[in-house]
């Protein structure tokens, strides 16, 4: 069972993948937890601290969803794509947490005490694909491809999600997109 600080999260989670940032009120999210807003204040300080935890458990939970399903493959280069293309899946929970990541990742400009914390969590991702990168070839820069494949992902699931792109014309394109970078 979730204790309260978790389920203060996922609501959270929930109204910025609805509402966006900009729409997310303290008071709304404690109703939805059904927990009190002092509870939201004692375990975050602010409206601040919710929103840098909040975007901390969106990259706990794709970590978690892009990892568990990982095939057992020898191959590196399998290996990434199948890592990169999980970040495409056209269920709820990857769904809504592309749209918190996307609004969060929008809100930074708007929100500076986001941005420090959404660059560590970038770097963190690219550093992984960019070990993933090397793994699969003779690439001096891993970390360049990495970046570009990233951002590709990101802007395939706004395409995504914002209905320009099927998922699986979104899953197609990431798919050139590392054969691309990588070579056929």
């Amino acid at each position: 069972m979730a204790g309260k600080r978790d389920l203060i999260l996922r609501a959270a989670v929930g109204m910025i993948a609805r509402n966006g940032v900009r729409g997310l009120r303290v008071e709304d999210v404690a109703a939805e937890a059904g927990a009190s807003t002092g509870l939201i204040y004692y375990h975050f300080k602010d409206r601040a601290g919710l929103l840098t935890a909040t975007l901390d458990h969106v990259n706990d939970r794709a970590e978690h969803y892009t990892t568990r399903a990982l095939p057992e493959s020898d191959d590196p280069r399998v290996r990434l794509e199948q890592r990169l293309l999980l970040e495409l899946q056209d269920v709820d929970e990857v769904r809504e947490n592309s749209l918190a990541w996307g609004e969060l990742r929008a809100s930074a400009v708007f929100e500076p005490e986001l941005r420090d914390r959404l660059a560590a969590a970038s770097r963190l991702w690219v550093a992984e694909i960019a070990e993933l990168v090397a793994a699969a070839g003779e690439h001096a820069k891993a970390e360049d491809v990495a970046e570009r494949l990233t951002a590709l992902v990101e802007g395939l699931s706004e395409r995504w999600l914002s209905g320009t792109l099927t998922v699986a014309r979104a899953r197609d394109l990431l798919v050139g997109g590392v054969a691309a970078e990588l070579g056929a």
